[in-house]
């Protein structure tokens, strides 16, 4: 009799494979009402926090009894006052400033294709300085009171946005804007400092260096309108040139071949991200690294898609500069610190990490 032993068979197995899948972003609309909640609630809270301290209840009170016409006990008129016209007008003024910045940190560097770029880096900033300075130091428009320094400010502004135009020539390609600008800041700052340097008023030299700095201090609810209608056009006609600033990212050549006229878009860009960059220099002084590091961060997010970038660096930038007044108001209270020493402190060891990170490349991932 043959036996017959039967050995167990195994067929040959696959593993799967895994695949390396891009990060899940997360929705645009979803994250944009979530730092919508956010940035009301950062308002309410700039409001209440200072040297002086308003409970949250009666900031909430003060500000519907002053949008709808109520009334208020007289003795609250000291704290009403303080939310109404000092701080409120203070911390819009901030959110403008800082969804500006942000978004035309945006703009600017994927305009001229440069990881480093900023609100700052074509020039206007320091052509605003001059201006300023020249107030504070010599009296200049001492006529217009209050508003000498920022009047000062914008018309220099314009003056250094001609000025770079005029010699950076009509075909503004991505290297000649940044290197016209940088040139041309060097020299706007060295006449800012010569005029601090031969300043005989002490204070007027120390106010001058303050502002440089960036500030906020004495807004009032006239320095808010302007501003505010400024950057709010200025977001509106970015986001509709989306798609052009997705192209001018990825190379003049790849621009040219999507039908884009890239010596034209770059022209009306620079117009209007200079534009934007007086008015906001004009109100708030020069605050540095918020246009260079919100737009990393955001893209790190949504990714480069600057559809998804503008959508939601306004409210980021809105949310962060409002916290960085704050803390400016309360680290040294009661005296100030300027915003660009609090942007700094944060910026420099965010912007370190970031670039840190494995895989970041300008863009996104």
């Amino acid at each position: 009799m043959t036996s017959t032993s039967s050995r167990p068979t195994t067929e040959p197995t696959t593993e799967p494979t895994t695949e390396p899948t891009a990060p899940r972003r997360p929705s645009t609309a979803a994250l944009c009402l979530a730092l919508a909640a956010v940035l009301a609630g950062s308002i309410v809270c700039g409001v209440a926090l200072g040297p002086v301290g308003i409970p949250f209840g009666d900031v909430l009170r003060f500000l519907q009894a002053a949008l709808t016409g109520g009334t208020i006990d007289a003795a609250e008129a000291g704290p009403y006052r303080i939310v109404w016209d000092i701080r409120l007008p203070r911390v819009l003024l901030a959110a403008v400033v800082g969804a500006g910045l942000s978004v035309v940190g945006v703009a600017i560097q994927a305009m001229v294709r440069n990881a480093l770029a900023d609100p700052y880096v074509l020039g206007i900033s320091s052509g605003a300085s001059v201006g300023a300075t020249a107030v504070a130091t010599t009296g200049l428009f001492a006529s217009l009171g209050i508003y000498a320094l920022s009047t000062a400010a914008f018309l220099a502004a314009l003056a250094a946005m001609a000025i770079v135009y005029l010699v950076a020539g009509r075909n503004l390609t991505s290297l000649r804007l940044v290197l016209t600008g940088t040139a041309m800041a060097y020299g706007f700052s060295a006449i800012a400092m010569l005029l601090v340097f031969q300043s005989p008023r002490g204070e007027a030299a120390r106010a001058a260096m303050f502002w440089l700095l960036g500030s906020l201090g004495g807004v009032t609810w006239a320095s808010l309108p302007i501003a505010a209608a400024v950057v709010g056009a200025g977001i509106v006609y970015l986001r509709t040139r989306a798609k052009h600033l997705n192209a001018l990212s990825m190379g003049d050549e790849t621009a040219t071949t999507l039908g884009i006229d890239v010596s034209r878009t770059r022209q009306e860009l620079f117009l209007v991200t200079a534009a934007m960059t007086g008015v906001l220099v004009a109100v708030s002084g020069a605050v540095g690294f918020v246009g260079l590091m919100l737009p990393h961060l955001v893209r790190l997010i949504v990714g480069a898609d600057h559809r998804k970038v503008l959508a939601v660096a306004p409210l980021a930038g809105a949310c962060f500069l409002i916290w960085v007044d704050v803390a400016a108001r309360l680290l040294a209270a009661p005296e100030e610190l300027p915003l660009g020493v609090i942007t700094a402190a944060l910026g420099v060891p965010c912007f370190i990490l970031l670039m840190r990170r494995r895989g970041y490349v300008f863009g996104g991932r």
